[in-house]
């Protein structure tokens, strides 16, 4: 596989053997986009936030099988079923797949897509591995049973498909809407494919997947004519009894509707590339073809490649990173992954399918892929800092939005494409909404965002909230997880109240703040753990702080992992541990617990284990900064380098577990630059340690907020001392207004801990006990 230099900023490899340098005429930063199991990204074209992410799909499995393909590519797949024009980034469930098409040679149409271990019984193609490239909005691969070159490219909200056949060679396209990944039997709810008079292609498909009835329409237009094409219905389990339409034969058909369509459009042996031109739509296939139309007329494949490289150079030179290449490498791939979602929504007019499945008109672009369980921890923090104000803005709208037409009247807790999921716990869009308005996003309506929050944090029937309400936790007799349940909510009253501070709601802020203390109540003092409570208030019994199963106390995680979540009263936590040094203690119990004998593989989520502490899922994301709060920063800065050593690196399987739609690499850039936001809402990032000699992040306005560091290598793991702005800084955090502000923060390392750095009450991070 390649590496290529994109100008100025960036340049792309997938891994493999054999990569081939090409150099650019300016400096170039590595972006690592292939992925193995493990990531579960893709290496397809999309551009940032965009819309349509097209991409090989190499595979797919029916139900739990799924999990390994949730991004429909793994890097060891012998061959590729063609390019769908969706993809999620890095999750741990999939979905997704759609509009699937594959170019086809010969003179027999090749419907079903064949078994991967007998090469030519279908439409899948094996390929040439060396040949794959991939870099911000471009993909490209050598199709071997298909003699075929394939290139991708998007734009905002369309794909665009550069097929360039062998020479002598019958050029057909099929398109198949049965695919999806994470597919079973009964899927695909209706689709339809209608063949326009000009040669336009649209459809539509609703499926029952991850989320239920969601309804995907496209448009589709090719560059060379058409000179047959057949459209068909393969479904064949339940037979329609209805009057034949107007044809007699495939070819005659215009429009064909059903639960399992197919087309396959011939072009004859052509001199030069087949160009495909695919855009989407939520709305209805009027919408698709706007879209279609709305990022120029044609077929420029070239141009469009050379629109996204410049959108994705215009993102990603928002750092300008100075560190070691495997450092670097990693760092400029997490801030590429960390700018893929939440993606665009909305069509060009503004048209959007909400959660109620109605149309609605927006004023701004709505966004959607919102997996707030991960990411309001750091991805969206980390937005605040490198996306434009805009951008936040139109995010935060769409939360807000998609509860004011939520049948429900709730936020969003897992949404794509509008449609809600119900995945995963929380009411997470509180701390991101509150995070943003906090750090000063303009065009956020804080009454309206408020009033979102509050119908959430207070919507009983969901997850236990009735009883939470009424008891001051919630019951594991009554609701399953419960013990992560209450802490996590707990949490987001304590952004409500922060939120309604900010606003002068008195009331709201008393009420919440009340709330906030609610994970005293999951505290056992005897065992020193969060645990879950019946609805009588005992501790259910028995008691094993290591287990992990679905439907316990606990969520993806044990006690281990979450009794650390008290990111809003960290210190009222240390003290419940005992204080400093049983803190310490415990986090060294965490960290250095022997693992021998546990078996975890049931719990897919469950990856990059050092100890008890779980780095590969985000529970236990802000506990090596834990230590900051007991006193010892020192300790903080060597567990940080423990985890980015062992759990980053720029291959196949970089990632320790699901990226999560940008978290995991959102986690890297924070903790790389020397910081990490462990509580969103308090405008504070907690300092740990940097991994960059340098990195500049560039500000509206021509600011500059420059992280530089001294005597950075391998023994010198430790903080000596810290500068803000050319002052001595002794506190162990630094502000969201003092990065936007602009300046210098100035790092010295050194081989030995500064035991005193930071160790004093005063200097340590916010908690709302010591407000």
């Amino acid at each position: 596989m390649r590496r290529i230099g994109l100008a100025a900023v960036m340049a792309v490899c997938l891994a493999g053997p054999g990569w081939a340098q090409v150099s650019d005429p300016v400096d170039a930063v590595d972006v690592f986009i292939g992925t193995a199991g493990k990531g579960h990204t893709f290496p397809g074209a999309v551009a940032p936030f965009g819309m349509v992410q097209l991409s090989p799909d190499t595979d797919y499995r029916y139900f739990r099988q799924s999990y390994d393909w949730a991004s429909g590519y793994r890097h060891d797949d012998p061959t590729i079923m063609g390019f769908s024009h969706t993809h999620f980034s890095g999750t741990g469930h999939s979905d997704l797949g759609d509009v699937l098409i594959t170019p086809q040679t010969g003179e027999t149409i090749r419907w079903d897509v064949g078994d991967v271990t007998q090469p030519g019984s279908g439409y899948r193609s094996r390929y040439d591995k060396a040949s794959e490239t991939a870099e911000p909005g471009y993909y490209s691969v050598q199709l071997t049973d298909t003699p075929v070159r394939a290139e991708l490219t998007t734009g905002v909200r369309t794909g665009l498909h550069r097929y360039t056949f062998a020479p002598g060679e019958r050029a057909r396209v099929l398109l198949d809407l049965r695919h999806s990944i994470y597919d079973y039997p009964g899927k695909v709810l209706w689709s339809r494919i209608r063949l326009h008079p000009d040669g336009t292609v649209t459809g539509f498909r609703e499926t029952r997947g991850w989320a239920p009835g969601r309804q995907v329409y496209f448009a589709m237009r090719f560059s060379q004519p058409i000179v047959s094409r057949e459209i068909q219905n393969r479904e064949t389990d339940i037979p329609y009894n209805g009057f034949r339409q107007p044809g007699r034969a495939l070819d005659d058909r215009q429009q064909v509707q059903g639960r399992a369509l197919e087309a396959a459009f011939d072009f004859g042996v052509l001199s030069e590339p087949l160009l495909v031109k695919v855009a989407i739509s939520s709305v209805d296939e009027a919408g698709a073809i706007a879209n279609l139309e709305s990022e120029g007329e044609g077929f420029d494949f070239d141009r469009q490649r050379g629109i996204t490289r410049a959108a994705w150079v215009d993102a990603l030179a928002v750092l300008d990173i100075q560190a070691e290449p495997e450092m670097k490498t990693s760092l400029y791939t997490a801030l590429y992954h960390a700018l893929i979602a939440p993606s665009v929504h909305s069509d060009a007019d503004g048209r959007w399918r909400g959660p109620d499945n109605q149309v609605h008109q927006a004023d701004f672009t709505v966004h959607s892929t919102f997996s707030l369980w991960d990411t309001f921890r750091a991805e969206h923090p980390l937005l605040t800092l490198v996306a434009p104000a805009q951008r936040n803005a139109d995010m935060v709208n769409s939360l807000i939005a998609a509860q004011q037409v939520s049948p429900y009247g709730i936020l969003p807790v897992w949404s794509f494409h509008g449609q809600e999921t119900w995945t995963m716990i929380g009411y997470h869009a509180v701390p991101v909404i509150a995070d943003a308005y906090l750090k000063g996003i303009p065009g956020i309506d804080g009454e309206a965002a408020l009033d979102a929050m509050i119908a959430s944090a207070t919507y009983r029937p969901y997850g236990g909230l009735g009883d939470y309400m009424d008891l001051g936790y919630v019951p594991i007799d009554r609701e399953p997880e419960a013990a992560s349940k209450t802490v996590e909510y707990a949490y987001d009253d304590w952004t409500i109240a922060r939120m309604a501070e900010r606003l002068g709601r008195t009331d709201v802020t008393t009420e919440f703040d009340r709330r906030a203390g609610f994970w005293r109540n999951t505290w056992d003092q005897e065992t020193r753990f969060v645990r879950a409570r019946l609805a009588d208030g005992s501790f259910r019994e028995p008691f094993d702080p290591v287990a992990i199963n679905y439907g316990s106390d606990y969520t993806e995680g044990n006690a281990w992992q979450y009794s650390w979540f008290v990111p809003q009263d960290m210190a009222s936590l240390v003290t419940a541990m005992g204080g400093d040094e049983a803190a310490v203690a415990k986090l060294d119990a965490m960290f250095d617990y022997d693992n021998t004998g546990l078996d975890y593989s049931h719990a897919e989520d469950i990856a990059g284990l050092i100890g008890q502490y779980i780095h590969g899922n985000e529970p236990s994301h802000h506990s090596a900064y834990a230590y900051v709060y007991a006193g010892q920063p020192w300790r903080t800065q060597e567990r940080l380098k423990q985890i980015v050593e062992s759990q980053y690196h720029s291959g196949p399987a970089g990632l320790a577990g699901n990226d999560d739609v940008g978290q995991m690499s959102a986690w890297l850039m924070f903790t790389a630059m020397g910081f990490y936001p462990v509580t969103p809402g308090s405008n504070q990032y907690v300092i740990g340690r940097p991994f960059t000699e340098r990195t500049t992040i560039h500000l509206p306005n021509d600011r500059r907020f420059v992280i530089s560091t001294a005597g950075l290598a391998d023994a010198n793991r430790y903080i000596q001392s810290v500068t803000l702005n050319g002052r001595t800084l002794d506190r162990t955090w630094i502000t969201h207004e003092e990065i936007v502000a602009g300046g210098q923060l100035y790092f010295v390392m050194g081989a030995q801990p500064n035991r005193t750095w930071g160790a004093g009450a005063a200097a340590r991070p916010y908690s709302m006990s010591a407000d």
